[in-house]
Order: C-alpha cells, then structure tokens, then sequence
C-alpha cells in the first residue's frame, strides 16, 4: 500500500512560493512556519525536488517550542541528474536521495536509483515503491512547484494543507504547483476545503481529495 501523501504549500495569496529572481524566505509568518514543523513531525517522510535543495538549502527538521518533542522525519530529495551539493545541509544521514543515474557519494546522504520517466526523471509509482518498502506510511511533499505538479497529475495527493500569506508576488512569481497541462476544466483534480483558519497575518486552509 502506498503512504498517504500530503502536499504542504507555503504560498503568497495568488499562489506563488517565491519571486521571479528565487525569493522565497519568508513568505509566511514564525506562527505558519510552526505548524508547519508540527506537520513534519506527524509525518514518516518529508520530500523536495533537488531545486529546492539549491535555492533554499533546507534542513527539512523538526524544530519546535520547549516543551514539545517529536523525531525527525526520513528526509527525501528527488535528484535524477545528482545535482545535491555534497556540503548541503540534506547531504547527511536521515537523508535518501532518489536519482536515476548511477548512485554516487554525496555527503552521508543515501543515494538509491529507481527506474526514470520519459525525461529520465524518477517515476511517481518508483518513488512511492521505494518509501513504502522503508515502512514510510505518511509521506508529506515540501515543494517545489514541479515536484507538487508531477504528484496532482499522478492523482495521488490525498490532503493539501495550504498556507497563504497576505501578499502578492505576480505572474512571474514561481508557482506553487506548476503546469498542470489541462485543457479541460472537468479533467483538473478536485478537493473538499475542511478547514480554513488564521494563522498570525496567514489563511491555513485545509483540504482532502474528493474520490
């Protein structure tokens, strides 16, 4: 059984996670940022896309007030062409890089190579395989807006857990989800709101796939 899989976006009100140059931190407030390591912390596996790893250099840890403990989740990096910098911060144990080239050393990361799309990227069903075997049961997707793409166009995101900050970034702001490549508004993927609340100046809204 795959894990239960949910996208986390952290986006300006017209649904952009940085601006045109690559800006991105912070677009949310400290009280956004804090759910969402609680979410992390709830969760088996957190995922990026190697241009995350370079724009941003996450940790992808759990950091929360005193008082409040939990484990770090497995960290997962997709990176078909094993761009990671070895001196990234993901570059450690605790982290699988998911490539399709031949595994080479990176840091204390774990490097695995499953099998590659028409454009050589790893393939939704390889990834979800490989986790599943790792006993990965909920699986949370950090970005970037391709990554989130490829997973809506795979049909296989079960909740969104969406934070928009009260800003605007424009059209040539980088998407939260990119292309979609739909041509009919009855083929784009659907989702029931079960929540939509304050967070500091931020809306946290709360949705679940409709089946």
């Amino acid at each position: 059984m795959r894990p239960r899989i949910t996208l986390k976006i952290a986006t300006s009100l017209d649904g952009r996670i940085g601006t045109s140059s690559g800006e991105s931190q912070w677009i949310t407030g400290p009280e956004s940022r804090l759910q969402g390591h609680r979410l992390r912390a709830a969760s088996d596996a957190v995922l990026v896309g190697v241009e995350t790893v370079l724009a941003d250099d996450p940790r992808l840890t759990v950091r929360l007030p005193e008082g409040e403990t939990a484990t770090d989740p497995l960290r997962v990096v997709l990176d078909s062409r094993l761009r990671t910098p070895s001196f990234a911060r993901l570059a450690r144990a605790g982290t699988l890089i998911v490539t399709t080239r031949e595994p080479v050393a990176i840091g204390e990361a774990e490097v695995v190579r499953v099998a590659g799309d028409a454009s050589n990227r790893p393939t939704i069903t390889a990834v979800l395989d490989l986790l599943s075997e790792r006993g990965v049961k909920n699986l949370m997707i950090e970005g970037g807006g391709r990554v989130a793409a490829s997973f809506v166009s795979a049909g296989v995101i079960d909740a969104i857990e969406w934070f928009r900050a009260p800003i605007l970034l424009g059209g040539d702001g980088r998407p939260g989800v990119a292309a979609l490549a739909l041509s009919r508004l009855a083929n784009a993927p659907r989702y029931r709101r079960l929540a939509a609340e304050p967070s500091g100046d931020d809306l946290w809204e709360r949705y679940e796939r409709l089946s």
